[in-house]
């Protein structure tokens, strides 16, 4: 059972002017697409080529043996993720609970995007900014390259991808300002909502 490109929860224009189709169809169909179609090359006829994709992910974690693996499942993980992350009209601020559980982190929803913010431009060269879940707790992390919370037994919550193939057709060198769009415009409150009830 090979690992396939899932589809995109909107169309490719669905999220401009803040996030373009044409940015869409490198990122998604290009970058993403082709994590996917090295890591079917590199599990198959493996134990692991008929396994979902964060089982793969966590198996390759941490295995010297593995790091191509590793990077190309959880770069399919990491962006799958990120997709979901932002809907068409999305942004602002979250709302009941988890609301409640961000102010009581960092102080309120003002001081959370700062956080966030900082994490994400803060990232020299690629990586990810996240907010996730752990011991109850809501944090934000950074991660390198394709480094993800799954491997660290945290609950992701929210991500933006701070690549420059994530923004650079739209924004080029300027990464904060795709941040800041990013959380005026884009964010998907009820997914980040979603997981955070799934959380342990």
């Amino acid at each position: 059972m090979a690992i396939t490109l899932p589809q995109l929860p909107y169309a490719d224009n669905a999220l401009e002017p803040h996030y373009s189709a044409k940015t869409i169809g490198f990122h998604y169909g290009k970058h993403h697409k082709t994590y996917v179609d090295n890591l079917n090359k590199l599990i198959a006829g493996t134990p692991l080529d008929d396994k979902p994709i964060q089982e793969i992910v966590l198996a390759a974690a941490g295995d010297s043996s593995r790091v191509g693996m590793f990077n190309n499942s959880a770069q399919v993980w990491n962006h799958t993720f990120f997709w979901s992350c932002m809907k068409p009209g999305g942004g602002g601020k979250p709302q009941g609970a988890l609301a409640g559980k961000i102010d009581q982190a960092f102080g309120g929803c003002e001081k959370f995007a700062e956080q966030f913010k900082a994490a994400a431009v803060g990232r020299f060269g690629s990586g990810w900014a996240w907010l996730v879940a752990e011991g109850g707790v809501l944090k934000i992390v950074s991660t390198a390259n394709a480094d993800t919370p799954l491997a660290s037994k945290q609950t992701a919550l929210l991500t933006v991808d701070v690549w420059e193939h994530a923004y650079y057709l739209d924004y080029q060198n300027r990464r904060p300002d795709f941040v800041q769009a990013f959380l005026d415009h884009l964010v998907n409150w009820d997914f980040v909502a979603a997981n955070l009830a799934k959380a342990k």
